[in-house]
């Protein structure tokens, strides 16, 4: 057993604990384990669950010294049937554990459904194979004592830790031999799988919310369909089959005209796009050919229409193609663009291509158009391709320049508090498109809204609780949290807390006070002292001390807005994480602070008296409509993740809701809390919802606001949820079903208050509209043109202008410990982008943990991810790469802190184009020497 085996077992804890219960190896491992130790860990199991348990193994497993201890590891996980874990360890590569991870949360997410739906006993002959023998024994001896659901319990429970690499197809197969429903949930398709747009240093990086993207019938009417097996199909295509509203807002864009078209959700704008398109290229003499570029933001819409423009376009002779992120690295954009008639692209593919040269200028396009095109401005890859486009115009270029088109349900109004500066905000996003004519439905309205159906909205206010002893207790706890933080900035004696950041006023519960967190905890990570240990001891503790407010602050905003209970559960979760990892004494002191209130929050929780009156009125609603309708079909949206999981447990637990069999849709990106869902188990939801009848509800965060259309949705409820004027629009829209209604609950009467305000800037936007559309079409040109020329001046005189290199020599410190990391003399920039470390000083620095997507990008292999090797922080710094022949690590600016060798000034930088280093260029001689 080396030194580096010890620190690599260590590394990968995580694995282990999420795989391993060692209640099932102890008594291969007696020479090695004393008496009092396998009770204590057989009784963490029992009392507190078996990851708890697999954490406190590797603890005192860890504290080995006897000889051969971590062969006899290895001896018992092969015996006792774990061969991934085993083949794992071995070779400590986690990368066959790692890919199941998404099976693991989508069967997490589905395990009401599989509890309900599949027969244990029936399945368990099949996948035996994929669970540890003692596993199976436990799942008959629960079926027999407990009942069929108690035992699915347990079956999933042991498919989530199981380390066969096979198990999400053998479950697959096992419910198909047996014919259950379940198996229409459980997808283990290679392309059901996540996938990530290319980002090289760190996939994890990713926070927005993702869209889903499903067709309605009006959306897609006649599309891919035919009633003939592919082989049959005509060469020819049906012609498509528009309404007469459709044909209208076809009409400026087939007179050529750059266009905004602005219509409602749901009303078949993918149509006019294709109508649009079809026209476009037809106009073409032979000799000479039309080429479309259609943008989609995201990628599952990138993935939806690129399928419906191949299915339509390729019957009709011409050639389809779509590049996004995901494949960019693997195919030549300059070809797919010069070989095809249509490209649909990811916009950031085409931003990239004009930077580097790959595409000379947009005149090799004929057409473009820009999908949810209220998106251009500022810095939105959008703008920077219209930047390119009005560059070329403003120029005096000889070449053409292609047509734009503009898409979208709502153009906004910005900040405009009046109809004169709606229209000049209008006219700014026109300027930004070149389009000088907007078109809306006008002469086919009663068409139109028999489709898009604008449901009827209700604004309900309600009291919060009188009296709130939960929110006394954690507020309590804050104060001491915070006291025992000022009682370290009174160490420093340089800062105090209240002065460390520049926001004022936060109250504790409030997204202010969230802002405030963060701030404070950045501005710990530059604390600075003579004593080096002492600066890692005092901003480690500044940084747990701000992490468990969080939490709190977390905790009150979900006890604020749904039940004490799930506040509760949420700070218990919390509080075992931080117990099964390092544990040290000021996570101990923070732990028994919150356990000494524990029995008083419980009981307070329990109590009756304390519901939430919001929910009391929530029910009502849910109630009361089910009670006119009983097939009603609801959207329930909410601000966070937490929101979602909290509000699906009070509706299932509670005797009167309960039939409504509530399904989830949030996120796919990382946020500060947890991993979202996956894009298997956000269609797996949306799915269930669009055609199970018992999943009357789907409760859902942003990411349903666009893009996602269930035609059979008829009330749309907003819990404390409020935007601007175009997600109103969105969110509204989600329910076009006849006799919708759409219902806005809050307690915050500036909630209502801000929405009324969103409904008066609806109207002012469609008046200001209006009032565009009957402008002389010359005048709007030369207002658009205007707009250009000022807005290129301001742009050209904002240029950056490139920062002298810093050439002198600067530590890179951990950003969480404060440990040094290496020089900036040390780091050599590959590719022009990415940032290496030479030399042999700072392998010692970090422990590395093989990555969960490895992939290869052009000359990069992504092997594995790096870590501080410093004892308690384990902060993720970066990548390893195989770059050509070289194995070197490539770092991340934003894990560091950066301090002057001389002055001894700190500073934070987000991102490596702000810190103004000399760039000196990999030299591959350098790694021979």
């Amino acid at each position: 057993m080396s030194a580096e085996d010890r620190r690599s077992l260590h590394a990968f804890r995580d694995y282990v604990v999420k795989t391993l219960d060692p209640t099932y190896i102890l008594s291969h491992m007696a020479p090695w384990f004393k008496d009092d130790e396998v009770q204590h860990i057989q009784a963490e199991k029992n009392n507190k669950g078996t990851m708890e348990a697999a954490s406190l193994f590797l603890k005192f497993l860890l504290e080995r010294q006897e000889e051969g201890w971590f062969r006899g590891f290895l001896d018992a996980l092969g015996h006792a049937g774990y061969s991934g874990l085993y083949e794992a360890i071995e070779t400590w590569d986690f990368q066959k554990i790692e890919s199941l991870e998404e099976y693991r949360s989508l069967l997490k997410r589905l395990q009401p459904e599989f509890k309900t739906t599949v027969n244990p006993k029936d399945i368990l002959p099949e996948i035996s194979q994929c669970l540890i023998s003692q596993e199976c024994e436990e799942i008959i001896q629960v079926c027999s004592n407990k009942g069929l659901m108690a035992g699915a319990e347990k079956m999933v429970e042991c498919l989530l830790r199981s380390d066969k690499e096979n198990w999400p197809k053998t479950l697959k197969l096992a419910l198909e031999m047996e014919e259950s429903k379940f198996s229409e949930l459980w997808i283990v398709d290679k392309d059901a799988k996540n996938v990530e747009p290319k980002v090289l240093e760190d996939d994890e990086m990713e926070t927005s919310d993702i869209q889903i993207f499903y067709k309605e019938e009006s959306e897609c009417q006649n599309l891919s369909q035919s009633s003939s097996p592919p082989s049959a199909a005509s060469p020819t295509c049906t012609p498509l089959k528009p309404r007469n509203y459709q044909l209208e807002l076809t009409l400026p864009a087939k007179e050529g005209k750059n266009t905004l078209i602005c219509a409602p959700t749901g009303c078949g704008k993918t149509l006019v796009s294709l109508l649009i398109c079809e026209h476009h290229l037809k106009k073409f003499p032979q000799e000479r050919k039309g080429k479309v570029v259609f943008f989609a933001i995201q990628l599952p819409l990138y993935e939806q229409q690129k399928s419906i423009f191949s299915d339509y376009f390729e019957k009709l002779g011409y050639k389809v193609a779509g590049i996004s992120g995901v494949t960019a690295e693997t195919v030549s954009v300059e070809q797919i663009v010069e070989n095809n008639d249509i490209i649909i692209l990811t916009p950031q593919i085409l931003v990239n291509s004009l930077r580097n040269g790959t595409l000379p200028s947009l005149s090799v396009f004929t057409l473009m158009i820009f999908d949810e095109c209220h998106n251009t401005g500022k810095n939105h890859p959008y703008n920077m391709i219209m930047f390119n486009y009005i560059d070329q115009k403003l120029g005096g270029s000889s070449d053409p320049l292609p047509q734009v088109i503009g898409l979208t349900a709502s153009v906004g109004t910005g900040d405009a508090k009046n109809t004169k500066e709606a229209m000049e905000y209008i006219c700014k996003l026109c300027a930004s498109l070149d389009t000088a004519v907007i078109a809306t439905v006008k002469d086919n309205l009663e068409e139109l809204e028999e489709v898009a159906y604008k449901p009827q909205k209700f604004f309900r206010k309600v009291e919060s609780r009188t009296t709130d002893r939960f929110k006394c207790i954690i507020s309590q706890l804050m104060r001491e949290t915070e006291s025992l933080a000022k009682s370290i900035f009174d160490e420093l004696g340089t800062v105090t807390l209240e002065n460390v950041s520049q926001i004022q006023n936060r109250s504790f519960g409030t997204q202010k006070y969230e802002q405030w967190i963060v701030s404070v905890q950045k501005a710990c990570m530059v604390v600075q002292l003579p004593d080096k240990d002492e600066e890692s001891r005092i901003c480690k503790a500044l940084y747990l001390y701000t992490s468990h407010l969080r939490k709190y602050n977390d905790a009150l905003m979900i006890n604020e807005h749904a039940r004490m209970k799930d506040a509760l559960d949420y700070l218990k979760d919390f509080f075992a994480d931080v117990r099964s990892a390092g544990f040290d004494e000021t996570e101990q002191d923070l732990t028994r602070r919150f356990e000494e209130k524990l029995k008083e929050l419980e009981s307070v929780s329990m109590d009756l008296s304390n519901e939430n009156p919001k929910l009391k009125d929530l029910s009502f609603i849910l109630q009361e409509e089910y009670h006119l309708n009983p097939e009603s079909r609801t959207i329930l949206f909410v601000k966070t993740r937490a929101l979602v999981d909290a509000l699906k447990k009070w509706i299932e637990e509670n005797s009167e809701l309960s039939f409504l069999n509530p399904g989830i849709l949030t996120g796919r990106g990382k946020t500060n809390q947890n991993t979202g869902m996956t894009l298997p188990a956000q269609k797996c939801a949306l799915d269930a919802f669009r055609t199970d009848g018992d999943k009357k509800i789907l409760i859902a965060t942003s990411v349903a606001d666009e893009g996602i259309d269930i035609a059979e949705c008829n009330l749309v409820i907003l819990y404390e949820y409020v935007g601007n004027v175009i997600r109103m629009i969105q969110t509204r829209g989600r329910g076009r079903a006849k006799g919708s209604k759409c219902f806005l609950l809050t307690s915050n009467a500036d909630v209502i208050e801000k929405e009324k305000i969103n409904i008066y800037k609806e109207n002012m936007m469609n008046e200001s509209i209006l009032r565009l559309q009957t402008w002389n079409e010359a005048v709007f040109k030369e207002k658009i043109l205007q707009i250009q020329m000022q807005e290129k001046f301001i742009r050209d005189s904002q240029a950056k202008v490139e920062p002298v290199p810093d050439k002198e020599n600067k530590k890179l410190l951990c950003r969480k410990c404060k440990g040094f990391a290496c020089y900036t003399a040390d780091i050599r920039v590959v590719e022009d982008c990415h940032y290496a470390v030479v030399g042999d000083a700072f392998r010692k620095c970090y422990v590395s943990k093989l990555h969960p997507k490895p992939k290869t990008y052009g000359h990069f292999e992504k092997k594995a991810k790096i870590f501080c090797a410093r004892e308690n922080c384990c902060h993720d710094w970066g990548i390893h790469v195989k770059y050509k022949t070289f194995e070197i690590p490539v770092i991340k600016i934003e894990s560091f802190v950066v301090e002057d060798i001389a002055t001894g000034a700190q500073k934070l930088y987000a991102k490596w184009r702000d810190f103004p280093i000399e760039k000196i260029p990999f030299d591959a001689t350098e790694m021979s020497k």
